[in-house]
């Protein structure tokens, strides 16, 4: 970073360039010659590098008198232009404090005017202020500044700072408090630790630390919940290349996707599934675990990442593999519905998590796209249930798991699978992880989320990760209602588009007014008829995000005219009978739509 170079805008090298001092001792030493010069005083002018101190030897009472009364005068010069300079020197943190932290006002307070947004090391400071103002906001608040204000200028600064962009800035800032959430920006500036999994169909974990520590490698064993993982501190060598890389013997891989098996724990002489298994990792575990029993089938819906896990694959000695290439929504037809006794999904994701590998995802996400992630989650969990046998004398399980840290792509879809199909969550089986959210915002949901875990780099130091174990229990597909039906065929219709016009509530203000904001037209019947002769006052209601509004309102809407619709082709249907009997029939056919 900027920041640990020091580079500054105004300075050469150092945190600040020339140092305060150096600018006096150089300038008094140049006052001094000159003084002498006019004066014809023999004066010399020695510089002391350790002591930083000005020696004045002088040949006579006079000129030495003269040359002290010129030193304490251009001291005196110095500490006004240093006073004067005030953010340049930045000499003491106080004055930092009233330079970046408080200023003269909110909108055009002195640390914009100095910083010009270049400055890292000053931003990174006023950060630290203003966090630490927010922690104790009651005792170290300015009373002209409110919440509010302090909130807006700590987003300007971590923008700064960081390079988020607002949509990402705000998730992170509403799922963490002010503190963790910029604790946890710190952690992605910094790179993970590299991980060897042993590969324990060629070798043990052991031998192969022994073998790896005779070629220079600086390595320990992961962790105690782990008993395959090798962490690599530095080494003389490529861990990419070495010959027991080449032969299999370990798998370069994070630790966090250890986890995802972990919590699966395949047995031997199981059929499971891996839905989106490149570029290998954790199917060549699962083959490890399950000593080459049984069947795994690693789908790939990517054609150009079947040859890395092919590769791997075969470099692993993996023998019980199935390699298949189909979209991951369409494997319950491929391979066979209730046919698997376990199934891992790795699901597609935003990649909130591992932004320590890859910067770009600071910039490029935005609440369309999380939207549409979801959408997919949702449907790959979906089909990954159906793929599972319930009545499996040894799995039954699900096992969902995601590099992101939203809710939105994690306690938002386990939830959804929850309604949709006959499932439950069980215990992970991770020793350590935070649980789950059960409440998000507007979001509440089933208490078992809790059984879920979270895990990220401030925290654990490692990527950022959710893993959810289910537990099938029955094979049956509970009946959807109407309302569900017309919903999900609508937010199929968006997803599919990806619309812009259609998710204009997707933004920073994600949140609707309520229903008594709405124009009466657009309005659902029932409130129609509620706020007509009712009380003005508002009524508190719960917000709805812009999307769940708008998708609520048109399903009503063409569940309406579906109705409308079937009811004039029944008519139609009818009208060949005598208007006494159609009238009968079509009152017989009502009262049974009822």
């Amino acid at each position: 970073m900027e920041m640990e170079k020091g580079i500054d805008k105004r300075g050469g090298g150092g945190w600040r360039g020339e140092r305060g001092w150096q600018r006096r001792r150089r300038r008094m030493a140049t006052k001094l010659r000159r003084n002498g010069t006019k004066s014809k005083a023999e004066t010399k002018v020695s510089k002391e590098k350790n002591t930083g101190r000005v020696k004045v030897e002088s040949m006579g009472e006079e000129a030495e008198e003269e040359a002290r009364t010129e030193v304490e005068s251009s001291e005196v010069e110095e500490e006004e232009e240093e006073l004067s300079e005030g953010d340049e020197s930045m000499e003491t943190e106080e004055e930092d404090m009233e330079m970046n932290v408080v200023g003269e006002g909110v909108e055009n307070d002195a640390g914009d005017e100095v910083l010009d947004g270049t400055d890292l090391a000053a931003v990174q400071h006023r950060i630290q202020e203003t966090v630490r103002v927010l922690c104790r906001f009651r005792e170290m608040r300015k009373p002209e500044m409110s919440r509010k204000d302090y909130m807006d200028r700590l987003k300007r600064d971590l923008t700064t700072y960081y390079g988020y962009n607002d949509f990402l800035l705000d998730e992170l800032l509403s799922l963490f408090n002010v503190a963790e959430a910029v604790e946890l920006m710190e952690a992605y500036e910094k790179p993970r630790p590299v991980v060897l999994r042993t590969n324990t169909l060629k070798t043990r974990r052991r031998e192969l630390a022994a073998t790896l520590i005779q070629r220079g490698v600086n390595l320990d064993p992961l962790s105690k919940w782990s008993k395959v993982g090798l962490v690599v501190y530095e080494s003389k060598v490529p861990v990419g290349a070495t010959p027991e890389y080449l032969a299999g013997h370990y798998m370069l891989q994070s630790a966090s996707s250890f986890l995802p098996v972990i919590a699966l724990a395949p047995q031997e002489k199981e059929q499971i599934v891996d839905m989106a298994a490149a570029p290998g990792g954790k199917t060549t575990y699962i083959s490890s675990l399950m000593k080459n029993t049984g069947v795994v089938f690693a789908n790939e819906i990517n054609p150009k990442r079947i040859k890395s896990l092919s590769a791997n694959i075969q470099r692993m000695g993996v023998q019980n593999t199935i390699v298949c290439n189909y979209d991951g929504r369409e494997l319950p037809k491929a391979i066979g519905e209730k046919s698997m006794d376990r199934v891992l999904l790795d699901a597609p994701c935003s990649g909130t998590g591992v932004i320590s590998k890859d910067a770009s995802v600071k910039v490029s996400k935005s609440q369309l796209e999380i939207f549409q992630r979801a959408h997919l989650q949702k449907q790959l969990l979906l089909a990954a249930i159906d793929c599972v046998n319930a009545n499996s004398k040894s799995g039954g399980y699900i096992v969902y798991s995601t590099c992101s840290i939203l809710v939105d792509e994690n306690e938002a879809v386990v939830n959804y699978a929850l309604r949709k199909r006959n499932v439950k969550l069980v215990p992970a089986g991770l020793e350590f992880g935070q649980p789950g959210l059960t409440r998000y915002r507007e979001y509440r949901f089933h208490p078992s989320v809790q059984h879920t875990r979270r895990f990220y780099p401030h925290v654990h130091n490692m990527d950022g990760f959710f893993v959810a174990k289910f537990k099938k229990t029955s094979n049956q597909i509970p009946q959807a209602t109407e309302d569900e039906v017309a919903e999900e065929t609508i937010m199929e219709k968006r997803a599919a588009l990806g619309l812009e016009e259609d998710m204009e509530g997707l933004g920073k203000d994600a949140s609707t007014p309520p229903w008594d904001d709405v124009h009466p037209e657009t309005a659902p019947d029932n409130e129609k008829n509620e706020n007509e002769g009712s009380d003005p006052a508002p009524r508190k209601r719960k917000r709805e995000k812009g999307w769940v509004k708008a998708a609520r309102m048109e399903a009503e809407q063409e569940l309406a005219q579906a109705k409308k619709s079937n009811s004039n082709k029944t008519n139609a249907e009818l009208s060949g009978n005598t208007p006494s009997k159609r009238k009968g029939k079509t009152n017989k056919v009502k009262g049974r739509k009822k």
